[in-house]
Parts: C-alpha cells; structure tokens; sequence
C-alpha cells in the first residue's frame, strides 16, 4: 500500500509513518496514522506524536534508536497547567492533626516498620527518611524517636499482646521452648515461645517473652523467672503439654522442680552425638580436618587467591562457590566445610600449584582425602533431620520417634563399611540412645499415635497397651473437667430435677395422649447414645481411630484432623495436646537470631527495657 506523508511536519518521527491517500493524493484522515513497518494503524490527536513514539519504542525499538536522543525522550505530553483552587492549594499545605484517622495510619505503618525491620527509632530523624515520607504524603508530619520509643512502638506491642493473650486465654493446651542467651554486650536473657493449636487446627508460634536474667542462672531463678513468664501471660500450668529444652544442666534441674513435662531439643541430641562421635576419632581426623582449615585460611586472607579459584571452578565446570569454615559446636559446619573441600579439591589444587608466593601451602594427601570420605560417609544419614525438625509452622514432635528408628537402620554397620566410617556410626547411636529414657519415649508414642500418617506403625506392640490406657485416661480426666458444671448449676439442676419429679407425679394422675413421631424415636436412640459413660466413647475413639487406614507421608495431619476431628472428639483435644510440641528448642534460639540484627556493634549500649 503506497501511504503519502503528512504536509508541513518537522518531527522526524513521521518517517515512519504516513495516511492513506485520497482521490487527490491528499491524507484521507490524519487521525489515522499507518506505521511503516508492521502497516498497523496508531490514533493521532491534532498535532501530538506521543502515540507514534510509544508505538515504536514498544513494537520496534530497532527504529526508534534511529532517532535522535532528544526527539525520542520527546515523548511526554505538553499539559495546560491548570490553576490550582484556593481551597485545593490549602489542603495541600495543611497538616495532618494529630488526632486525625490519616496521622494514626501513617503512624501506625511506621511504627510497623520500625518493629518488622527491627532498626533504630533514630531512622525517623534522618532526613532522607523525611524526605521519602515527605514525597508519598507531604501534609503527614512525623514524630521524633522519642514519640515512637515512649509511645507508638509500645501501643503495637500492647495491642500484639492483647490478641495473642486473647487465644492463649481459650486453648486447651500449650507448649513452650526456651534457651539462654548473652548479647555482645554480655547481657544474659531468656527466651520464652509458646505453641498451641488453635480451634481451627492451625499450630501457632508465639514469642511470649525475652527476659534480662542479671542474677546467677541457678536451677531456682531460671524456675521462678518460667513461672513468672505464665504468671504474667496467665497462663496455667495445668495447660502445659510439654517444655522443650537443650540438656543444660540448670535449665533441666528447673524443670524437674517445676513438674512440667521435659522434651530434650533433637537438634541438641544429635549435635552432642556426632561430636561425641568425631572426638573419639580426633586423633585420626586431627590432620584432616586441620588441612581443612589451613586450606580456607589461605583463600579467606587472599583476594588474588579467591580470583584464581573462581578462575578454576569455570574451567573445571564445578559450583562457583566459596569454602565454607567449621565452627566448634556445630557438627553440620564440620561436614559442609568437608563437603565443600572434596567438591572444589581439584580446583584447589590447580591454584595452589600456579601460586608463586613464597608461602607455604598446605598439602593435601590421598590420606586425609580417604578420612574425610570415611567422615563424610559416615555422617551422611543424619545430615538432614535436624532442618527438618527444626521447623515451627508444621507438626514435629510426632516424626521424631519415626525419625529416630530411621536413623537406626541407617546407622547399622555394613559390611562395606571402612573401620571409621562404622565407629562413627556406632558412636551417633549410642550417645542417641543414652538421651531418651522411658518417660520420653512414651512421650513421643502418644505424638506418633496421635498422627494420622504413622498411628501404630512404629510403636512395638509390647508398649500399644500401656500407650492405649494412658491416653484413654487422660482423654476421660480432660473431658470430665472441662464438663464439670460450677457448684452453683449444680444445685440449680438438682432443683430443676425436683420440680419436674412433681411435674411428672401430676402427670401420672391425668395422662394425656402423645403421638409418636420419627422425630421423637430419633431423638430417644441420640440420646441413648450419648450416654455411653465416657471410659467407654475413650475406647471406642481410640479403637475406630486405629482401624483407619494411615494418610500419606506428605498429609498435613492438623488438616486431617479438621476434617475428622468431629468424630472423635475426646481423642482430638488429646491430639492438640501432643501435636503442639516442639521437637526442637529451635523456635526460642530463632528469637536470639534476631536479637542479634538489633544488638549490634553500632547499638551496643542499648539498656535491656530498650532492646
């Protein structure tokens, strides 16, 4: 199609475009403007050629960096300012009052802010704050540090508080975690979560308190500063499910003295029996793990070092990453920095053997390359469950004991083991073993039973009917008292029961006929079904419950338990009780992780009613 050119334009984006011509050669219609290149058709008002520029930055972007840097940013619409009414250029310039619903908003998402990102109340003062405040709202003043640290950030904690004390005041049962914790300013504290499962079976995690702890901590204060935590949260202690803690020895003496049901952290066990197990074989891996931290030490203190690896790791094709340094206490840093040093080892040994700085590198040997593959083997099997039972969003006390018989098989000398590849094995298991006496161990029976993906399956049968005859006492215990009426119904029902004795007499006296309905029959079978007495519903629940089949692995079973919880209604408040638990002090040391973004070497001198 032959297009003709619009009459006396200078803007030389109209060579990409042009009309279609009339009778007499002329544009037919000059709002209609055809693109030169895909002959698609682009509105044009009067004059302006804001379309035809977006038309071609978007569709072909090739022609239009053709075009001048100054014709092309000419893209923007020439706008008549309009005069602003009086009435518009006041508000513009008037505050927000402070008792105004738009300054409480605003405020209120500060505050939030402060409190989610956890950074000093001195943001507000500093002026590119101001300044970016300023450009979304510039009628919303904002109040100083002092306001936000006197008043709005404790206002959000209070109304926090008021909602989690709200449902901890209607469950049924809770757990709780704790762990201790210096600060860099060597401030000691303890935290204090709490878990629960609320009516709609969803498991919440709570920080209930992070508490200064300036005395000694004894097995007496670390017990009273607990009951002070459920005193000041009105908590009963009747409520608590179970507390989950590491195997300090103050924190654990507290516990006992307190009665409360103890679950020792997974994540604690397993850190003391693979270290447990490594120490004894410390004069084999002394060496090893030695060059190990040599080899990071060259590359950590050497820029040109780290240049050449990533050099190496492209042209041998291995994971560009960084080497990994163990920490003492952390066995799962032990086996990473093992990991890491077999992965990259031939890229290693490239950039050690083109360095020529005089320094002496270490050398690695087929050796200690056969003690960290015997090490790594060996700790292979456990690397994983601590993450998986670290979690506080989903069940985990239920797949602990399931998890523990895992490692078992998993452990088990093999034949094709290497001699220290079966010592640290057995060492793991046997320092598992010692961590888990009876009570806990029955403990965790009642999560397994009570989780509809395992129930029985890894429960011995010598141990299903002792487990069977605790829960159902406990399940007829929780129902009769939370059924028994106050004293004062009490006398009122015996009352009532008189007056209808008389009702019933005069009745007799004057019969009168009733019809019989299926309603009627109905109801007299309801009722005669829900006086079966309660020992009986127990064990009748918990029989009807094993008798279903297990759900999948990957099931949630608090959505199982929505679903059927209806049906076994005495059963299903035991499985809030147990399900709730933590197998892990992970939640309580997640706090002082956090703790740690606020407490830092610029904000070291924070007082503790601060922090």
């Amino acid at each position: 199609m032959e297009l003709v050119n619009k009459k006396n334009v200078t803007s030389p984006i109209w060579q990409f475009f042009g009309f279609k011509p009339d009778e007499k050669g002329e544009p037919k219609d000059i709002t209609q403007a055809i693109c030169k290149v895909c002959m698609n058709v682009v509105s044009v008002k009067e004059s302006q050629t804001t379309n035809l520029f977006v038309h071609l930055r978007t569709h072909h972007p090739a022609e239009a960096a053709k075009l001048a840097p100054k014709e092309a940013a000419a893209v923007t619409v020439s706008k008549v300012p309009t005069q602003q009414s009086i009435v518009g250029a006041f508000a513009k310039s008037t505050k927000y009052k402070r008792n105004s619903e738009r300054w409480a908003r605003c405020t209120a998402a500060v505050s939030k802010y402060i409190a989610k990102e956890m950074v000093s109340y001195h943001t507000v003062e500093k002026e590119s704050f101001k300044e970016l405040l300023k450009t979304f709202d510039k009628q919303y003043e904002l109040p100083g540090r002092k306001y936000f640290a006197k008043t709005a950030i404790p206002d959000l904690y209070n109304k926090t508080r008021e909602i989690i004390a709200k449902d901890l005041k209607v469950v049924d049962f809770v757990a709780l975690t704790t762990d201790m914790w210096s600060s860099i300013n060597m401030t000691p504290y303890m935290a204090v979560t709490v878990h629960y499962i609320s009516e709609d079976w969803k498991l919440h995690a709570k920080c209930l308190e992070t508490t200064f702890i300036p005395e000694n901590h004894t097995a007496d204060v670390l017990s009273e500063a607990l009951k002070e935590v459920l005193l000041d949260w009105g908590i009963e202690e009747t409520k608590i499910s179970c507390i989950t803690t590491d195997n300090g020895a103050n924190i654990v003496a507290a516990i006992r003295g307190l009665k409360w049901p103890w679950l020792n952290c997974f994540g604690h066990n397993l850190n003391v029996a693979v270290n447990y197990s490594l120490q004894k074989e410390k004069p084999k891996t002394d060496r090893a793990f030695g060059i190990c931290r040599s080899i990071n030490g060259a590359f950590s203190h050497s820029w040109q070092r780290r240049r050449e690896l990533r050099k190496a790791q492209e042209q041998l094709n291995l994971p560009q990453t960084m080497l990994i340094t163990d920490c003492a206490t952390r066995w799962g840093s032990t086996y990473a920095m093992i990991i890491k040093i077999l992965e990259q080892l031939p890229a290693i040994k490239r950039v050690f053997a083109d360095d020529k700085s005089r320094r002496t590198l270490p050398n690695v040997t087929w050796q200690d390359i056969a003690i960290l593959e015997a090490v790594k083997d060996g700790l292979k099997p456990v690397a994983e469950f601590t993450d998986i039972l670290s979690a506080e969003n989903y069940v985990t006390v239920s797949s602990l004991l399931p998890m523990l018989r895992l490692m078992t098989n998993i452990l088990k000398e093999e034949t094709t083991d290497v001699k220290m590849m079966a010592e640290i094995k057995k060492g793991i298991l046997q320092k598992l073993d010692s961590k888990y006496d009876d009570s806990t161990l029955q403990l965790l029976r009642k999560a397994t039973l009570l989780d509809p993906r395992y129930k029985v399956d890894h429960i011995d049968a010598e141990h299903l009917d002792v487990l069977k005859s605790q829960l159902e006492v406990e399940m007829v215990t929780f129902w009769k008292e939370k059924n028994k009426p106050p004293v004062r119904i009490r006398v009122e029902e015996e009352e009532e029961e008189e007056e209808k004795e008389v009702d019933e007499a005069a009745a007799e006296m004057q019969p009168a006929k009733r019809t019989k309905t299926l309603g009627r029959l109905l109801g007299k079978i309801k009722q005669s079904t829900s006086a079966i007495p309660a020992d009986q519903r127990a064990k009748l629940e918990i029989t009807s419950y094993l008798q279903e089949e297990v759900i999948d692995g990957d099931d949630k079973p608090l959505e199982w338990w929505k679903e059927n919880g209806s049906r076994f209604p005495l059963l299903a408040n035991m499985a809030r009780k147990y399900l709730c638990i933590t197998a892990t002090s992970t939640p309580s040391e997640r706090v002082f992780s956090a703790a740690g973004n606020i407490v830092t070497p610029h904000r070291n001198l924070l007082k503790p009613e601060r922090e």
